[in-house]
């Protein structure tokens, strides 16, 4: 066979082999990138050098090893590209002391303990291949090993739990980010300290590379931000931004690599100064366009890269013991670093040790390092694999583990309480109001306001969900993205909450991810102890379980649904509120609403009862409180209400009539909740009167 297609043969099966591990790795809940790190050893001696016919070697004959070696640099200078393009230390804004003192503390003590373990292991690894290993060489390669966190894993795991929307996430995120920025640099020193040949050596290879630095943070950042205007130019990613892109990638890797540190550094610090500001869309098709090419072909070569050089069935007797202790002061040093640094920060305890259990996470990340070191001369062929299956290891436990110590429980309390603190809850009568159509946003803000009513503390809360997109790299955790979407979101909420401010009505904003909105929406009504939840009639009948109105549950919450189609047209402002309402919960419900309505727009109440006469007594002595404030109101036939071109029509759930009576009717169906079951409609009323009685000493007129 030609030793092209030989290639071609070799990469094909890497690929299907990565693929199917990689959805292994999913079934059980793992990252991607575990299967496919698993995938790159079972194709090693490992596992297909087991078994008979010598296959490793077949498939991967020493001639086309090269070949799959200069790939697999390839995919890595990519990868690393990605790591820097994700790495967004936005998220360490706010909590520079807190994120700076746990990060480095889980960098430092790892990383004496690694350089301490040295001591222990040199006498079994002081050569390799290449010759006799320096004890200072390794003992700072063993030193950064410990020491590293795989930002983009964690934050893959964060996102898939929905942490990275709690206190705990983001600071995790914040400590990972600075974690990163820390260990690269510190591995930047220590390749200078290998590679050169004597102090002078060293000096002048730490100087380039700061140099290097200036350069790139001080001239080529600023030039970097045209092609944000030639992506919005062109609306979309074309073959000459990049271009533009790769090229600048690959210089800066041959930059690096030229200097003496590698070539990584160079990739991943272009990443780091691609543009930020307004070039949400540019990362998301620069992550989907390299996933195709990394991801798919050149990474899981990588994987094999590193799997031929890992041989578990070479480990000696001495190698079980020594692999304990590397999982003990690797697992022991950034835990302990990171919980007892958080501790001492009045970090809780729960949330300290979420952290420990995070920082651990290693991933690919901790694989780049270690084939470093092997080609630096460092590692031999049975450190390097007691240390690859540390990282495999470190990186599957954090999973499980962090599942036991932060459970979904906790993960939905920690979101409560941010959505809590965020809207200040107090006293005030809060109507929640789903956005969303942002076409239709001001119209359903005044619809909630109408339902405050007036006379009252009141607040509408304004909110609206995001569907998190899939992460656009397995690698990574489309971070980036995904805080774009939400942080687009909230600016439109808060533009929304100004305008509706404006008409003197309080507002506020509460967004999340979410991948079942309707058992989201009214987690938030609770958490937000909203009085009324209001939602779009379409949006309701596609999301709640009962959406045609028939048997929703409001069972366990206090808040009652109100369900509006809006009109096409906006009725005249004097136009009348109807009510149609039973004697039921759900009757005296919609009087409430209708009063508050009708009160908020000051104009006339028309009130059908189909029950009858005696029921229109009692409603009217609970609205007695209201027509002395001054507001007006019939008892209707449904034959006047039907043609009032009413503004708002109000209709109680148990009626099953919600249709408009005219063009510019917003007709509302609504399900009380347990408030307004418990309350006494009187008494509910007269809140609408109280403030300005309290206020002013008389009646609003």
């Amino acid at each position: 066979m030609h030793i092209a297609a030989h290639v071609f043969l070799a990469i094909a099966v890497i690929m299907l082999v990565a693929r199917v591990f990689a959805r292994l790795a999913g079934k059980i809940h793992q990252p991607p990138v575990v299967g496919e790190i698993i995938a790159g050893i079972a194709l090693g001696p490992s596992v297909l050098g087991l078994l008979p016919g010598d296959l490793d070697t077949k498939l991967f004959p020493p001639e086309i090893l090269p070949y799959l070696d200069m790939l697999a640099q390839l995919g890595l200078v990519l990868f690393m590209f990605i790591v820097g393009l994700e790495l967004d230390m936005t998220l360490v804004r706010g909590r520079e002391k807190l994120a700076g003192t746990i990060s480095l503390s889980s960098v430092i003590l790892p990383f004496a303990m690694g350089f301490g373990l040295t001591f222990v292991l040199y006498p079994f690894h002081n050569e390799t291949d290449a010759g006799p290993v320096p004890f200072l060489g390794l003992a700072l390669f063993l030193g950064i090993a410990m020491a590293i966190t795989a930002f983009p894993v964690l934050a893959r795991i964060l996102t898939d739990r929905g942490m990275h929307r709690t206190t705990t996430g983001v600071l995790a995120l914040a400590c990972a980010a600075v974690d990163d920025i820390l260990a690269w640099t510190l591995l930047a020193f220590v390749v200078a300290v290998v590679q050169g040949e004597g102090p002078a050596d060293v000096i002048r290879i730490v100087v380039l590379t700061a140099a290097f630095a200036a350069l790139m943070f001080g001239i080529v950042r600023p030039l970097l931000k045209r092609l944000v205007d030639a992506y919005r130019r062109a609306g979309r990613l074309t073959p000459n931004i990049l271009a533009i892109v790769l090229i600048g990638v690959l210089a800066s890797s041959v930059m690096t690599d030229v200097i003496g540190i590698h070539a990584i550094f160079g990739a991943f610090i272009f990443g780091a100064i691609m543009p930020r500001q307004g070039a949400a869309d540019l990362t998301r098709e620069i992550l989907e366009r390299l996933e195709q090419v990394s991801v798919l072909l050149l990474l899981p070569l990588f994987f094999v890269v590193t799997g031929l050089s890992t041989d578990i069935g070479g480990i000696t007797g001495a190698g079980f013991w020594q692999l304990a202790l590397i999982m003990l002061v690797a697992v022991g040093g950034k835990f302990g670093g990171a919980f007892v640094a958080a501790r001492l920060m009045k970090v809780p305890s729960r949330q300290a040790t979420a952290l420990g259990v995070l920082m651990n996470t290693r991933g690919l990340t901790e694989l780049v390092i270690l084939q470093i070191g092997r080609q630096l001369g460092v590692l031999d062929g049975e450190l390097f694999t007691l240390l690859v299956l540390m990282a495999i290891l470190t990186t599957m436990m954090t999973g499980p583990l962090l599942r036991r110590v932060y459970p979904d429980r906790a993960i939905a309390k920690d979101i409560a309480a941010a959505e809590r603190a965020a809207l200040g809850v107090d006293e005030s009568y809060r109507v929640l109001v789903l956005v969303d159509d942002p076409a239709r946003a001001d119209r359903m803000a005044a619809i909630a306001g109408a339902l405050l009513g007036t006379g009252r503390a009141g607040k509408v809360v304004l909110s609206r969900f995001v569907a998190r997109e899939a992460s656009p790299v397995e690698l990574g955790a489309g971070l980036s993205t995904n805080l774009t979407l939400m942080a687009a979101t909230v600016d439109d909420l808060n533009a929304l909450a100004s305008r509706v401010q404006a008409t003197g009505v309080p507002a506020t904003v509460l967004s999340r991810f979410t991948a079942d909105p309707w058992s989201d929406l009214l987690g938030q009504a609770d958490t937000a102890e909203a009085a009324v939840l209001l939602v779009d009639a379409d949006w309701f009948a596609a999301n709640a379980p009962s959406g045609d109105g028939t048997g929703t549950d409001l069972s366990g919450h206090r808040f009652s649904v109100a369900a509006v189609r809006l009109p096409e047209a906006d009725a005249a402002d004097d136009a009348p509120v109807v009510v149609i309402a039973g004697g039921d919960p759900d009757g005296r419900g919609a009087v409430l609403a209708g009063a508050a309505a009708a009160r908020a727009r000051g104009t006339e109440l028309l009130l059908h009862l189909p029950d009858g006469a005696r029921l229109a007594r009692r409603f009217g002595a609970a609205l007695a409180a209201l027509h002395a404030d001054g507001l007006g109101y019939r008892m209707v036939e449904r034959s006047e209400a039907d043609a009032a071109g009413a503004a708002i029509r109000v209709v109680a759930a148990g009626l099953a009539d919600g249709a408009a009576s005219s063009p510019g009717t917003a007709a509302v169906t609504l399900w009380a909740g347990q408030d307004v079951a418990d309350a006494e409609l009187t008494e509910a009323l007269g809140a609408l009167v109280t403030e300005d009685e309290e206020t002013t000493g008389a009646p609003r007129t």
